[in-house]
């Protein structure tokens, strides 16, 4: 374990190696601990991917602050470094995308559930945790996604900033391509059914693209996620309390842009309405 600097006494950064049997490759995990809590039992957890790119927002400043201010509950984030082989492990575990990519993907669902989830348990000697997100950025908002709708049972909320909800079977420039039927992640959607404590938060930038692959006027992204959203309205989920859409104008596809969105979400789960300086 090697203890790095933290901006806020509010927190502490811990980052650990885990030698992953199913991703076949050691893993970096970087630890957000708050301080000043007798025991990690029964906190909130967050799981991050991509997190090789949160100390360039940064973070722990972010989280520290928060923290520092009370107006977010204690909340144990984890970031989860990706490998050079991101667009394998990143994806939908059930369904590949129409160049074959996400062929890992199932393989990082398992090393999630069946390794990282009881190694923290055993590494902080958490009993349970009070309940578990899972956030993620482009692909890895994507992946965050799919393993928080595919693993239900263990997760309440997801966060998705500028999701690579493009994610499709099938080419867009072939003939037949329909949208409600070859993008992966609405589908699933689509087939799947109502888990009442699930909560999603979702951002994207007015500048994350410039594609308009169907002519409406606007970029795929933003299309896309509000494709989403509207399967998980269509599914039942609540526009107003289970679902938060958050358009950030001139916001690009970028960390600065993330780091921008984060204290909002951390507000819409965690927030106490209260702010004490």
């Amino acid at each position: 374990m090697t203890l790095l600097k933290s901006a806020k006494p509010a927190l502490l950064v811990h980052q650990l190696l885990y030698p992953s049997l199913y991703l076949e490759r050691e893993v970096i995990i970087d630890c957000y601990i708050p301080t000043g809590i007798s025991s990690l039992n029964n906190i909130s957890l967050l799981l991050i991917n991509d997190g090789q790119d949160l100390p360039k927002m940064p973070f722990d400043k972010i989280l520290g602050s928060l923290l520092q201010t009370k107006e977010i509950e204690p909340v144990f984030c984890v970031g989860i470094h990706c490998s050079a082989d991101r667009k394998n492990e990143y994806g939908t575990a059930r369904f590949l995308d129409y160049k074959g990519r996400g062929a890992k993907a199932h393989l990082y669902t398992a090393f999630i559930m069946l390794e990282l989830l009881p190694f923290l348990r055993s590494e902080y000697q958490i009993d349970s945790f009070k309940d578990k997100s899972f956030a993620g950025f482009s692909l890895g908002g994507l992946c965050a996604l799919d393993i928080v709708w595919n693993q239900h049972y263990e997760f309440r909320y997801a966060a998705v900033f500028s999701g690579s909800l493009w994610w499709r079977d099938k080419s867009h420039l072939d003939k037949d391509f329909d949208e409600d039927k070859n993008r992966i992640m609405q589908k699933q959607i689509r087939n799947g059914g109502y888990v009442p404590w699930l909560k999603f938060f979702f951002e994207v930038g007015t500048l994350d693209e410039t594609e308009d692959r169907n002519s409406n006027g606007i970029i795929d992204s933003i299309d896309d996620t509000c494709a989403v959203i509207d399967e998980l309205v269509n599914k039942g989920y609540n526009p107003k309390t289970d679902i938060n859409y958050l358009e950030i104008k001139d916001g690009s596809h970028d960390v600065a842009t993330w780091a921008r969105a984060f204290p909002s979400f951390l507000k819409w789960i965690w927030g106490t309405g209260s702010v004490n300086a």
